[in-house]
């Protein structure tokens, strides 16, 4: 194959994968009541900068009453059946995370590695 046969091909390639490349900015934005037209990225951020801060400095109407009930004390613990719950509705034959454990990993553990979870979990 030539030299010039290759770019060809490779300057068809290039034009092919620019062609299915996705759109990764706005090109246009309809600005206020007169649904103006803007096309320059700096009118296209400022608009949108003007439009994020009248959505965020609207005050809502609301009766400043509150009612929730505060709850005091420790939080509840997790329970050994929770757990066993949790474990069994675990998926199999997935990849591990960052600890590098998989489900059949701490399901063959039995009593032992569930009791290890739960006193993890109950110690946060």
């Amino acid at each position: 194959m030539t030299l010039e046969c290759q770019n060809e091909i490779f300057r068809m390639a290039k034009q092919m994968v620019k062609e299915r490349q996705d759109i990764t900015g706005l090109n246009c934005i309809k600005v206020g009541a007169s649904l103006k037209v803007i096309v320059d990225g700096k009118g296209i951020k400022h608009s949108l900068k003007e439009y994020m801060e009248k959505l965020m400095n609207e005050e809502n109407e609301w009766n400043h009453k509150i009612s929730a009930k505060v709850k005091e004390g420790p939080a509840d613990c997790i329970r050994m059946a929770e757990v066993r719950a949790v474990l069994k509705k675990m998926k199999r034959q997935k990849a591990p995370g960052l600890s590098g454990l998989v489900a059949e990993m701490i399901q063959a553990t039995g009593d032992i590695g569930i009791q290890r979870i739960l006193d993890l979990c109950n110690g946060i």
